[in-house]
């Protein structure tokens, strides 16, 4: 078994073991939430904005026409998919604030917000894939910054559908990573491509981290976070995978 399959099926397994979390549904919310949420926002900050620094590099030397007219490309694709999770988040939560039991949602908010995210979790897969050639260690702390982040994202989905994510949700997420992976080891992209794709992957942690963070209502645990998310990134850098 490769490095990077190891990795996807670990991911995957967050998904199949999410059903746990029912203990961490109280307010205030859970330490533990709070500092997963911490690690997820410090990875993206620590680690994919250099990445992505690097990226806006491969941007500008492609040859695409269209490229060439903007700036800070990578950093607005970045913001692309902040605005994307974001909008799709209002979307939703409009449609759920006219009704009084959040089983009664139509079938199709459901699949919309599962479809998301699974299209979401594919893309980390599918970058996981493609990044295979990373030393066991970097892959390693990209692992285990996306599963706390998948942890984050699977408390919202499962407060939200409490039963159709136990029973459906979970097991489309859990497929999302392996999907993503199995179509990274079948195709070969450009890192122009593979740039374009980590930087909507960062916007996209850093809006599904925050919008489980800052609802007063969650009363999150501001320490935890900032421990969860300095802790990481002093361990990032002591080991050099700034």
């Amino acid at each position: 078994m490769t490095p990077s399959l190891l990795s996807a099926l670990i991911l995957a397994i967050v998904h199949v073991c999410a059903v746990g979390l029912r203990s961490l549904n109280r307010i205030p919310r859970s330490r533990w939430l709070s500092a997963a949420g911490g690690i997820a926002v410090a990875y993206v900050f620590v680690h994919l904005l250099p990445e992505l620094a690097r990226g806006q590099q491969v941007i500008e030397r492609s040859e695409i026409g269209w490229l060439d007219e903007l700036e800070m490309h990578a950093y607005l694709i970045a913001l692309v998919g902040l605005l994307v999770f974001y909008g799709l988040e209002r979307m939703i939560k409009v449609h759920r604030s006219h009704l009084s039991d959040p089983e009664a949602a139509h079938p199709g908010v459901f699949w919309l917000h599962i479809g998301s995210f699974a299209f979401y979790n594919g893309l980390i897969g599918y970058v996981l894939a493609e990044r295979s050639d990373l030393q066991p260690s970097s892959l390693a702390w990209y692992t285990a910054a996306m599963a706390l982040h998948f942890l984050v994202n699977d408390f919202g989905l499962q407060n939200a559908y409490p039963r159709l994510f136990g029973h459906q949700g979970r097991w489309i997420l859990a497929a999302a990573p392996l999907i993503g992976w199995a179509l990274g080891m079948l195709s070969d992209v450009s890192e122009l491509t593979l740039s374009a794709l980590t930087a909507f992957i960062a916007g996209g942690v850093v809006l599904n981290v925050l919008k489980e963070e800052l609802p007063e209502e969650r009363e999150s645990r501001f320490g935890a976070f900032l421990l969860g998310s300095m802790g990481y990134a002093v361990l990032l850098a002591a080991i050099g995978e700034a």
